[in-house]
């Protein structure tokens, strides 16, 4: 990505239930909990779990390793349609006197945001 393209634009947004297209957690659905747009990452409840080794703190007092979740490509991740039961793609639905949703592209069903 250049230096210059700094604005993503993305129909994925915090707390939305996504799928995982491909890579190694393939398959598996979960909220977002974080969106990394500058990295074009986001990071998704429970999946792509990774250890991290930790110091003793005050606050975590028995330090040690600790899983947490990692990132994972925003182009690998599919909205999760409930209608459809599946991932899929999602277009702009504007009727008149209504803000601009997201809509499922296959049957048309409007994506709620969380």
């Amino acid at each position: 990505m250049s230096a210059l393209h700094t604005h993503v634009d993305t129909n994925v947004r915090r707390g939305d239930t996504v799928v995982v297209i491909s890579g190694k957690e393939k398959g598996k659905k979960g909220r977002v909990l974080r969106l990394l747009p500058k990295k074009h990452r986001v990071v998704i409840e429970r999946i792509n779990l990774v250890k991290r080794h930790t110091r003793a703190t005050q606050a975590q007092p028995k330090g040690g390793i600790i899983e947490k979740e990692g990132s994972v490509e925003l182009s690998n991740v599919a909205l999760w349609c409930n209608k459809c039961g599946a991932g899929r793609r999602v277009k702009a639905k504007i009727e008149e006197g209504q803000k601009k949703q997201r809509a499922c592209v296959k049957c048309g069903s409007v994506i709620e945001a969380a």
